[in-house]
């Protein structure tokens, strides 16, 4: 029985995912329906609070489409599953953070996979491009996400030329957070995870959902949403327990303990 490319991993509130499709960890059509599985488990399980999604191997985070798959019949505009491209690029109602931790090449589909997570940390010898520049096609989602992630000239010059960079240059432009070691890649990543898991769940949520639907209106449009409640989750937030236990918490000089609800 071929094993899955998708593997899982579920340690208290976080949940780790593993692309791993060798050799460069490049995503098919099935293998996209899979992880939006993965996904939207995750999304719609209360008791997780975090995602970490890396690749297997240390050469490749993800090479993107897989184009021997295509090649073979996979049509680029089929079916990739809930969640579009990856399962992430275009989940609806992700109110959770993702963390990607990239281990190695990601490029065209790769990198905008990693794009879809909302902090990025980075191996030593990681490396980033997007390709599809020499291919004669466009990269999607790239062209509407990096120029916002990174200086729009930076952005524009890695979409026309399909320019390789290290993740040195990634950090400057601060396409990731942080740079380590690849043996303390998933060390430190975890101890991310934990320190969020820890956090207030439904906060995160309010700060997903006003970031994500903020993004095409006028500051203070998107601020008398936020004051006046019309976000659904900053509405559940001023309602929820957790919203009182933060309070009480910081009148007894406590540690708050987040429920969720």
């Amino acid at each position: 029985m071929t094993p899955s490319p998708v593997r899982t991993h579920r340690r208290g509130h976080v949940l780790e995912v593993t692309l791993d499709r060798p050799k460069a960890n490049a995503i098919d059509l099935a293998t996209s329906r899979e992880m939006g599985e993965v996904f939207t488990a995750f999304r719609d399980d209360p008791d997780l609070r975090v995602a970490v999604l890396t690749g297997g191997g240390d050469k490749f985070f993800c090479a993107g489409w897989d184009l021997k798959a295509a090649a073979d019949g996979d049509a680029v505009d089929g079916d990739y599953g809930k969640g579009g491209f990856g399962g992430l690029q275009e989940l609806r109602g992700l109110n959770k953070p993702v963390i990607a931790a990239i281990n190695g090449i990601a490029c065209g589909g790769g990198l905008e996979l990693a794009l879809s997570a909302d902090i990025l940390l980075a191996a030593e010898h990681a490396s980033f491009a997007l390709p599809e520049i020499r291919s004669g096609t466009v990269a999607d989602a790239a062209t509407l996400r990096l120029p916002r992630r990174i200086p729009y000239h930076i952005a524009l010059e890695m979409l026309f030329t399909g320019r390789w960079i290290d993740a040195e240059e990634a950090h400057r432009w601060g396409l990731v957070n942080r740079i380590l070691p690849a043996a303390d890649l998933m060390d430190a990543t975890r101890a991310l995870a934990d320190e969020l898991a820890a956090g207030p769940p439904l906060v995160f949520a309010a700060i997903k959902e006003i970031v994500r639907e903020a993004e095409d209106l006028k500051f203070q449009d998107a601020l008398n949403r936020i004051t006046r409640s019309q976000f659904e989750t900053v509405e559940r937030l001023y309602r929820s327990e957790d919203q009182k236990e933060g309070a009480r918490a910081f009148a007894e000089k406590r540690d708050p303990v987040w429920r969720g609800r």
